[in-house]
């Protein structure tokens, strides 16, 4: 759900490869605009979740953050993107990251009272959440059908479980679970992906890096919920 831990897998995931998308090659290579598009907006609907249900100030300032560097994610990609990938994430960006959080928030401010602003809000967090979680499932996947963890890095299974644990925990002391549904989903995928490591992982042999790891990479970047 939250950001915190994604912000580092994130961090973690564009350095190890090439830093910010197409930040040191001029290039986006062959990222997909549309994860970084979709974790911006569910970034938004968290935001807009925490400020309008009481005591939720933890939720809505770590999401900003959050969602403040999915901002320069997109911005980076738009500036190297060529141009038909440009139009395709712009239009993308325009219609789920402006259009769509705008109306959302405008139609619930005017024709909704608190109690409903908070169920729609939590909602549409929530099932944007669980959609971000196609990835690990996608990663999990291709470990069993390889019988390697060369696609699955640890750290990023390690903060997936970490993360959803952490908010799991928080929402069920706070009785949300718009929350503790997405980040209990992401716990139990955590830790799935911890059981798959253990069973498959082998010393890692010297070899260079070959186009199927660049695959893995790009498919563990929709992972991080919120």
């Amino acid at each position: 759900m939250c950001h915190d831990c994604k912000i580092i897998c994130f961090c973690r995931q564009h350095y190890d490869r090439s830093g910010l998308p197409g930040s040191s090659r001029r290039s986006t290579e062959e990222f997909d605009c549309l994860p970084y598009v979709v974790k911006l907006l569910n970034g938004y609907m968290w935001v807009y979740y925490g400020i309008v249900k009481p005591n939720s100030i933890l939720v809505a300032t770590i999401n900003g953050f959050g969602a403040v560097l999915e901002l320069v994610y997109v911005t980076i990609f738009l500036i190297f993107a060529p141009p038909r990938t440009r139009a395709i994430t712009a239009t993308l960006f325009g219609v789920l990251d402006v259009v769509f959080p705008i109306g959302a928030v405008l139609v619930t401010q005017i024709f909704c009272n608190r109690e409903m602003q908070i169920d729609v809000s939590g909602f549409l967090s929530l099932l944007f959440s669980i959609a971000t979680y196609g990835s690990p499932l996608s990663i999990m996947k291709t470990v069993v059908s390889t019988k390697s963890v060369e696609y699955m890095p640890f750290l990023l299974s390690f903060i997936l479980f970490i993360n959803g644990l952490t908010w799991t925990v928080y929402a069920v002391l706070t009785n949300d679970w718009f929350i503790g549904i997405p980040n209990g989903s992401g716990f139990v995928l955590g830790t799935t992906q911890l059981v798959l490591y253990a069973i498959y992982w082998k010393p890692k042999q010297s070899k260079t890096t070959s186009d199927h790891v660049d695959d893995g990479w790009q498919h563990e970047s929709l992972m991080l919920n919120n």
